[in-house]
């Protein structure tokens, strides 16, 4: 079993790991501006990088059930090999955040594309589960028929 999930594992750690990046970013910079909790309003260059942050971590639920599903009902490897690209795009996307608002845009709109491409997979995964399991029609056997 452990070897059908080892890569999915693997980077959901990363992500975590990321994440955590992330939380430590916001916090030297409430230090760097002076900015004490509650408060999420400062200069621009601090709100930016909080709401990186709070942006990813509003997706990762998202990501994270996505990667699994495409990973357990699809393939392990494509899963693990889109779940580091939406990774990496979440890192451009929170360093070009970091630097100007414009400089996020590309990679929020290639992460999203990451996230729909999960979706498929994990769409098309767990019908074929459905269809094979319930119906009886394997739909990869009818294809390479």
């Amino acid at each position: 079993m452990l070897d059908q999930i080892h890569l999915l594992a693997a980077v959901t750690v990363l992500g975590v790991l990321e994440q955590a990046y992330f939380f430590l970013q916001v916090i030297y910079a409430r230090r760097a501006f002076g900015i004490s909790p509650p408060q999420i309003s400062g200069p621009p260059e601090f709100e930016r990088i909080f709401r990186a942050q709070v942006n990813s971590s509003e997706y990762f639920p998202i990501f994270l059930a996505l990667l699994w599903q495409a990973g357990l009902f699809f393939h392990q490897g494509l899963a693990a090999a889109l779940g580091l690209l939406y990774l990496y795009a979440r890192y451009c996307y929170f360093m070009g955040y970091k630097a100007s608002s414009s400089a996020r845009l590309a990679p929020i709109y290639f992460s999203s594309g990451v996230l729909w491409i999960l979706t498929a997979a994990s769409a098309l995964g767990i019908l074929h589960f459905f269809l094979s399991h319930y119906v009886g029609l394997n739909v990869l056997r009818l294809l390479t028929a």
